[in-house]
């Protein structure tokens, strides 16, 4: 029976009897350590792009919520602290050897976490669980890729910039950045928003489903997502809000993102950027 099988019968299982870590068995603490490393060696992820688009694996998700109503919280020392977690952080002994660099001392990454080949990660920043960053990636200071965020190849995440997760509700996708993706520092993507492949973000946007997207190549308002090869940033739009008498006479705006072609001169920057991390 395939990891898949087994997770979904311990899934069912789990919702059938209630159980918890005191019915936990060695059995089943052993298929969520193997779930974990499918998890980090990039077999599994948490959501996948088909013909159709992106689709969360809800199973995969299954397998992330086990593993924190099956274990029990407990001390876990890393240098001169003790944390008290579910889960330890991941083992990052072997990153060198794929070329992979995170920097000391605030760089957490936490099991189950996929960092790929020949990525970057200063500190401080933190990775979550099920969260997949790509081969390539750059994880800046300060940044924050949560649970299941699935992060390209050859991303690059400004400093100070959130990518949100979307664990639950199991059956959503995730956030995603897919390739070569970058987002100037303080940018926020959040509630399974997707940034499609070779799209250039200004600094301080926020994307999330809430907010339009005015795209100016499509000639189209659109939510959710952006498509690929654009460059987008905030402008600000009247809002209804504006009709209320405290509003009189000065107007009220809510933010929007506009989204263009990329211009031969912010390709050529991305490319001198990528030269200079070498």
């Amino acid at each position: 029976m395939n990891l898949k099988n087994n997770i979904t019968k311990l899934w069912d299982l789990h919702n059938s009897e209630n159980s918890s870590p005191i019915t936990t068995t060695q059995d089943d603490l052993s298929l969520l350590d193997n779930f974990l490393d499918e998890l980090e060696s990039g077999s599994i992820r948490a959501a996948e792009k088909t013909t159709k688009g992106w689709n969360a694996n809800t199973w995969v998700k299954h397998g992330i919520l086990l593993n924190f109503a099956l274990r029990e919280t407990g001390p876990l020392s890393y240098g001169n602290t003790v944390y008290n977690d579910i889960l330890p952080l991941a083992d990052t002994s072997n990153f060198s050897q794929r070329g992979t660099r995170n920097t000391p001392s605030g760089t957490v990454i936490r099991r189950g976490a996929h960092i790929g080949s020949n990525a970057i990660l200063m500190s401080p920043c933190f990775v979550n669980i099920g969260a997949s960053v790509g081969d390539g990636t750059l994880v800046d200071s300060n940044d924050v890729v949560g649970s299941c965020a699935q992060v390209g190849n050859n991303v690059k995440l400004g400093a100070n910039s959130v990518v949100g997760g979307v664990l639950e509700p199991v059956e959503n996708t995730p956030v995603i950045l897919e390739n070569n993706v970058s987002l100037g520092a303080g940018c926020r993507v959040t509630s399974g928003f997707i940034v499609g492949e070779g799209t250039v973000v200004a600094e301080n946007t926020l994307l999330t489903p809430r907010i339009p997207i005015y795209d100016l190549v499509s000639e189209e308002i659109i939510y959710g997502y952006i498509p690929e090869n654009r460059r987008a940033f905030t402008r600000f739009v009247p809002s209804d809000v504006g009709e209320h008498p405290l509003f009189k006479g000065v107007g009220a705006f809510k933010p929007a993102v506009v989204t263009l072609h990329i211009e031969d001169s912010t390709k050529t920057a991305s490319k001198k950027e990528k030269i200079l991390r070498k």
